[in-house]
């Protein structure tokens, strides 16, 4: 089995699934519920832009006390253009020689002081593991993915695009591992994805 990756990706608008963690999160209810209130207000005198900026540093500054974790990782047919836009592959099932393309969000990333006065920076590394389906470490590769982002406040909407060359695998059942690795805070986070190698359809 041979491995490759690609590069992951941001863009700039509020994430909706992040709002509704935020709002669930009572710890900080009461900076988020000012921030929003003072959105409102923003957003009514006709301050949009202010509006949103608000709203944004809040994110920003809560992600910062979010464990690191992945949030989605769903296997998808080709790269996407950008943070959740992407068309999911209907099954995990992978015909033989078929690369295995994979769509993961992390959440909770550290950041730290870029060499770019203003700008900060996350750095984060990704391991990989091929399992077979009773559990058995079939192949392995360190820092699979190796990627950086770097900008004036903690961005939320960044995904990684990785893609898995499977080709030489008997058909079967698998399970691919990515380890990911936050090199700013030293912390890690696993995801599992089951897939199969379909048989090869006999000759007519």
């Amino acid at each position: 089995m041979r491995t490759g990756n690609k590069k992951g990706g941001l863009t700039g608008a509020i994430c909706a699934a992040m709002v509704l963690s935020l709002l669930a999160a009572p710890a900080a209810a009461g900076q988020l519920a000012d921030a929003a209130a003072k959105a409102e207000a923003l957003a009514a005198s006709g301050d949009a832009i202010g509006a949103h900026d608000v709203m944004r540093s809040a994110i920003s500054d809560f992600s910062a006390t979010l464990p690191f974790s992945i949030g989605k990782a769903v296997f998808v047919t080709a790269d996407p253009v950008g943070y959740a836009m992407y068309d999911p592959k209907p099954s995990p099932s992978f015909k033989s020689g078929e690369a295995l393309v994979s769509y993961v969000e992390p959440v909770g990333l550290s950041w730290k002081p870029a060499t770019v006065a203003g700008k900060i920076q996350t750095h984060f590394t990704v391991d990989l593991d091929i399992l077979s389906a009773s559990g058995e470490v079939l192949a392995s590769q360190k820092a699979f993915g190796d990627f950086t982002f770097t900008g004036f406040f903690r961005n939320q909407e960044i995904y990684a695009t990785l893609t898995t060359d499977v080709s030489g695998a008997a058909a079967g059942d698998y399970v691919l591992r990515f380890h990911f690795n936050d090199l700013n805070s030293g912390k890690s986070a696993s995801v599992d994805q089951k897939f199969t190698i379909a048989a090869a359809s006999p000759a007519p």
